[in-house]
């Protein structure tokens, strides 16, 4: 084993995402706005820059015909691969050379091909990696679709090589999946079931485990299946329901932008109120939706996974589902409450859902990056922890280290920064149970840990929580700055839990379910608006008269509703928490104006 840095990268259709065995325990890197989802966008501009991530989707509407979203599904295509509706439902304009390869025509002088498009997403996750680790790195674990053929293996890593990184290693995105949720660590044979449902693609996998080793034995997908489908039909329905016809590019950006949020929205609420502010010729378009017309638009979509679902469960045993002992979910479009039940009902497996599903395939790439240059070693698992572990955050949440029944020894951590300006130290205070709020938890112990005094969000400690095979609890906390480090070891709390109290925290965590995910939902929606008024402000200050009067009147709007609702100090979260989102839409063309600002500063 190599001793160098390896990073993980899960180079996705619509996110992308990078992580790293940091500390001794794997991790996932944000950037400088504190954000670990890069959007797997690039925006060519007409001057000659390159926007990449955020920065690529805040100017897509002033330039959708020159942003590129979801290459992921073109990577290592022929062009005479592309069908009808691809070709008919892109605003991109494709290009097909002499030996039939694919290219994007951005204007009549610069045309690009899939593979330089994912080498500017990648160059930005090296950037962020280098940022956040204060060095340079050179070798990566990248993740595919487990049927991904040769060609689109080797434009992936094509892509890495073009922006300066070696791939260590290619492995399929199901395998990392099953690594990040720990299935590795059984020493028992299992078959495990992976449904990638991503936003562009489509992914089911059937692997088996067998003394650590995990091989793939089932597999099959759509290329052209996922979420950014779930949009597409969304955007149409809402086109019909408004009755907007032939779209400008702008206007069907705009559209597709209101259609992924409304259905992030209704994975939780049961409404949804679609705001288009200023469309079309000034004019302003609101549309209610609910979570069955959500689910009615969807369910056709979602049908086309189970035939592949079923036809990999075949190929995989003759038993079909039955012979399935896990199932997994990954991928954004899997909270969609419609999925999982869906799942359920076709094939009676309960899904695992655990894990975040955005960060399990990243997650799980850098496990395999810290194995291969000997960061993280195997261990034998002979025990469970009978409720989660975790530590206070700021606003009084509990934030999950070790879930309930991790199996152990085990090891897992995550990095904190500090939440306010001039912070000179952080308290460690370690909880165990089931409730969202850290005060309706045990505290087993506590460890502070000083720093530099700096800027919101400067300081970074990274947090690791250890159970041996005795139980022994050991909470490292390490300023990254100093590399000082401060123990704390509790011995034998994390896993010797009297079983009526641990059934006492487990009832009361599903009696008091819906009043303490409020009070989770309303704490965030403070932080939110404590985050987004003085960035408001502040914006509206420097460049308000690059806006129209209407724009600056309804952004002042949003912001005073805002405004009024934290200073009623309302205990209504979906209420907060939707003033924020109209905020948000209200500052559309603030951000916008920003971009624009910025460059012509420089």
């Amino acid at each position: 084993m190599e001793e160098d840095l390896i990073i993980g990268i899960d180079l996705g259709t619509t996110n992308s995402l990078i992580g790293v065995v940091d500390s001794g325990f794997p991790i996932i890197l944000a950037d400088e706005e504190k954000e670990r989802l890069t959007p797997s966008s690039v925006s060519y501009l007409p001057d000659g820059k390159i926007l990449v991530g955020r920065e690529s989707s805040r100017v897509r509407t002033l330039h959708p015909t020159r942003s590129i979203d979801s290459v992921k599904r073109f990577m290592g295509r022929p062009a005479s691969d592309l069908t009808a509706e691809e070709l008919d439902s892109s605003l991109l304009t494709f290009k097909k050379g002499e030996a039939d390869e694919l290219s994007i025509k951005i204007d009549e002088e610069l045309s690009v091909t899939p593979v330089e498009v994912s080498a500017e997403i990648l160059k930005r996750l090296k950037r962020i990696a280098e940022d956040a680790l204060e060095t340079e790195v050179h070798r990566a674990v990248i993740t595919v679709p487990a049927y991904f053929n040769n060609s689109q293996r080797e434009a992936t890593k094509l892509a890495a090589e073009k922006a300066g990184l070696s791939v260590a290693r290619i492995i399929n995105e199901p395998t990392a999946a099953a690594l990040a949720y720990g299935l590795d660590k059984s020493d028992e044979h299992s078959t495990i079931a992976v449904y990638d449902l991503g936003g562009g693609t489509f992914d089911l996998s059937v692997l088996q485990l067998k003394e650590g080793l995990f091989e793939v034995i089932s597999t099959a997908g759509d290329t052209r299946l996922g979420g950014d489908d779930f949009d597409g039909a969304i955007a149409d329905f809402i086109r019909t329901e408004l009755n907007l016809d032939e779209l400008t590019d702008a206007e069907s950006v705009t559209i597709s932008a209101a259609a992924r949020e409304a259905k992030e929205s209704l994975s939780t609420a049961e409404t949804h109120m679609i705001r288009l502010p200023f469309l079309r010729d000034g004019e302003s378009f609101e549309l209610e939706m609910t979570r069955d017309q959500l689910e009615s638009i969807l369910t056709p979509i979602l049908k086309r996974t189970r035939a592949i679902c079923e036809r990999a469960f075949a190929e995989a045993a003759n038993k079909g589902a039955k012979a399935i002992d896990h199932l997994i979910l990954v991928g954004g479009s899997t909270r969609t409450p419609l999925v999982q039940r869906k799942l359920k009902e076709w094939f009676e497996l309960e899904p695992n859902i655990s894990q975040h599903p955005d960060e399990a395939i990243a997650l799980g790439a850098a496990i395999q990056a810290g194995m291969l240059c000997g960061r993280i070693r195997q261990v034998i698992l002979v025990d469970v922890t009978p409720l989660s572990l975790g530590i206070e955050t700021f606003g009084g949440l509990m934030n999950v280290i070790i879930p309930r029944n991790s199996t152990i020894p085990t090891k897992a951590g995550e990095m904190f920064t500090n939440a306010v300006d001039h912070q000179k130290s952080m308290a460690i205070r370690v909880l165990q149970g089931e409730r969202e709020l850290a005060k309706d938890n045990w505290l087993l112990g506590e460890v502070a840990v000083p720093f530099t005094p700096g800027a919101k969000g400067k300081a970074r400690v990274g947090v690791q929580f250890s159970i041996d095979s005795d139980g022994i609890l050991e909470v490292l906390a390490r300023d990254t700055e100093t590399g000082e480090d401060h123990l704390l070891e509790i011995r034998n709390a994390a896993v010797d839990v009297d079983d009526e109290k641990v059934e006492k925290m487990v009832s009361e965590s599903i009696d008091y379910a819906f009043d303490d995910m409020n009070e989770r939902i309303l704490v965030e929606a403070r932080m939110k608006s404590a985050e987004l008024l003085p960035a408001v402000e502040s914006a509206l200050e420097q460049i308000a008269d690059r806006l129209s009067p209407e724009e600056v009147q309804s952004i002042k709007e949003a912001a005073d509703a805002v405004q009024s609702l934290i200073d009623s100090e309302t205990s209504d979260a979906n209420a907060l928490k939707a003033a924020n989102r109209n905020l948000d839409e209200a500052t559309q063309t603030l951000a916008a104006a920003l971009v624009e600002a910025a460059f012509d500063a420089i």
